[in-house]
């Protein structure tokens, strides 16, 4: 049986043939998709920050994770988009601090009860 590891290779990439080849694959490809595809992907980027945003901003509304399943969200989606936001944000919703945002729990709460106050006045 032969016992490679005393023979060493340049890196872990070996010669770097198969590495070479992917490079110019993608840079061959990248240049015929790059100009569709960067657009496409500053407009998804855009809106699953959206997305997060809203969810933090419910997160915090509705004093997280029961609160959310309260609203009806189910307890995978509330982990998938707690997932994202880590990756996003690199910080659990719960304890991210989002730039600029005050948020008034009290005129939030007091909104909808009124908003609701009046919904159920107009339907009787």
């Amino acid at each position: 049986m032969t016992d490679f590891r005393s023979d060493r290779m340049e890196s872990p990439e070996g010669k770097g043939i198969a590495r070479r080849a992917w490079d110019g694959y993608v840079g061959a490809v990248g240049k015929v998709t790059a100009p569709v595809l960067k657009p496409a992907m500053h407009m998804y980027a855009a809106g699953s920050m959206v997305d997060l945003v809203g969810f933090w901003t419910m997160w915090h509304l509705e004093g997280g994770f029961e609160g959310l399943q309260g609203m009806g969200m189910s307890r995978a989606s509330i982990y998938r988009r707690i997932k994202l936001f880590r990756i996003a944000f690199d910080a659990h919703p719960d304890e991210f601090e989002m730039p600029g945002i005050t948020l008034d729990l009290v005129a939030y709460r007091e909104g909808w009860a009124e908003r609701n106050k009046a919904k159920a006045k107009s339907q009787s």
